[in-house]
């Protein structure tokens, strides 16, 4: 089949789910890669921090599919930001990938405490874009208040904006931000599965919660399934990680149905304005002591 795209603000496609392969050990990268495309996904979304972008490289050489075919995805660590470094750590991120041009590069993190070299950051970016080295570009983990910031220095609108998100979290103002300057919003943890393992003891995770049982049954689906199709009926993109065969095909199928609007009103009740992951406007000082290796 020919996955459903989004389309973003320069007009670059991108299909609707993708791959993702955060903390998927390097030694079992190229077996999830392989099995995903041979499922029919045909976006993978990597980092250079997730110390797996040489097995995402060798999955696709692998596989037989040709480049154009597959949206390749990637992220710039902070330790790697300011204009220089960042087109380095492109250069970096290519080598180790074994390809000549991406389709997506963006920021991996807002760096607060030295937001200059953020900007200094996404200009190289822009220079890359601007050099036809890179599709499309973009940023990662930025607050509404954080993506204005960037706009104010910067001239290329992000073409996507990935963020926490996800049943428990539904991040509505940070999607309508992203959605009034054209930004596509792209979910990471998209089935909650930061909610199981890092949730406190008394949270139920999203793939036990009553109600989306409930709405998976109605159409025999998975809760995984369900939450899925709710992401992209919102207009959210996705990037659902396993490392198993039978997930990765059970999360691609998600376009035989369709939930109902009072269904996705329940999904998006479930929300309880917790995050998972670290706060995007708070310092990060444990971001700095992670250096991404050459090779």
């Amino acid at each position: 089949m020919t996955t459903p795209t989004f389309s973003l603000n320069n007009g670059v496609t991108i299909p609707v789910i993708g791959l993702g392969v955060f903390q998927t050990p390097p030694e079992e990268t190229v077996a999830a890669v392989r099995a995903a495309l041979e499922t029919g996904y045909r976006m993978i979304d990597t980092a250079a921090a997730y110390g797996n972008e040489r097995e995402v490289g060798e999955a696709l050489a692998q596989s037989g599919i040709e480049r154009e075919d597959v949206f390749l995805e990637t992220k710039v660590w902070v330790t790697d930001y300011g204009r220089d470094e960042t087109l380095h750590a492109f250069e970096k991120a290519i080598g180790k990938l074994g390809v000549e041009r991406l389709d997506l590069l963006i920021l991996h993190q807002p760096d607060i405490g030295n937001f200059e070299k953020t900007v200094a950051a996404y200009g190289a970016l822009e220079e890359l874009l601007a050099d036809g080295r890179v599709r499309a570009i973009g940023i990662s983990n930025f607050t509404p208040a954080l993506l204005d910031r960037l706009l104010a220095e910067t001239e290329v609108v992000p073409a996507i904006n990935q963020i926490e998100l996800h049943p428990y979290f539904t991040q509505v103002a940070s999607r309508e931000a992203n959605a009034a300057h054209g930004i596509l919003t792209q979910a990471w943890s998209p089935i909650g599965g930061i909610s199981a393992y890092r949730g406190t003891s008394a949270a139920t995770p999203t793939f036990t919660n009553p109600t989306l049982v409930e709405i998976g049954e109605r159409h025999g689906k998975t809760t995984a399934q369900v939450m899925l199709r709710w992401h992209i009926q919102r207009g959210t993109q996705v990037i659902p990680k396993s490392t198993r065969p039978q997930r990765i095909a059970e999360n691609f199928d998600v376009f035989d149905f369709d939930l109902e609007q009072d269904e996705l009103a329940m999904i998006d009740g479930l929300d309880t304005g917790a995050r998972g992951g670290p706060d995007p406007e708070q310092p990060q000082p444990s971001f700095h002591s992670f250096i991404i290796p050459e090779a």
